[in-house]
């Protein structure tokens, strides 16, 4: 039989610690995401992978927020994240520090997520976007890669929170497999 365990079992980092601990090499990027829920969701899914950091774009509301910290559950207190109004702008200076720029979007030639190679010495930042129009052109357009998430039902689309919980997911796996 198999017990569920309680919180005080499961060893989580406190806010003092997780600051201190190696982050993953991912950075986030959400390109003008309207829902609050879904920014609450990503913190917790940044939370959960050690990501190192979210940049939160354009339009997308940044804490302190009742709707984003009841879908965070504290993951904006432990997460780093920084307000940028220009996403094209942050993309072209993530570029120039050698972190390799990624939109998860549908688009001409991307690469399936499932077929998506990880180096171990990269730090990736992948962007997120709009949940009616996806991440931008122009950013799309300047990015060094597109992952497309594969999809097999008659929808076109995830939610955004659920598109950036298999991605992180996916590349943390990858980079875990290689230490």
């Amino acid at each position: 039989m198999n017990r569920k365990l309680e919180n005080s079992e499961l060893e989580r980092l406190d806010v003092a610690s997780f600051k201190e601990a190696e982050k993953t090499a991912i950075i986030l990027v959400l390109d003008n995401i309207r829902s609050l829920n879904n920014i609450g969701s990503v913190f917790r899914t940044a939370d959960a992978f050690l990501v190192q950091k979210i940049y939160l774009c354009g339009i997308t509301a940044t804490p302190p927020h009742k709707d984003i910290r009841k879908t965070a559950l504290g993951a904006t207190e432990s997460v780093d994240w920084e307000y940028r109004k220009d996403t094209l702008e942050l993309v072209e200076e993530l570029k120039s520090n050698q972190i390799k720029v990624i939109s998860v979007e549908q688009a001409e030639n991307a690469i399936m997520l499932n077929a998506f190679q990880v180096k171990p010495t990269e730090t990736i930042a992948l962007i997120f976007g709009n949940e009616v129009k996806g991440v931008s052109q122009e950013v799309v357009s300047a990015s060094d890669a597109v992952l497309e998430i594969p999809q097999l039902g008659t929808k076109h689309s995830l939610n955004i929170s659920v598109s950036a919980g298999i991605a992180v997911w996916d590349v943390w796996s990858k980079l875990e497999l290689q230490k």
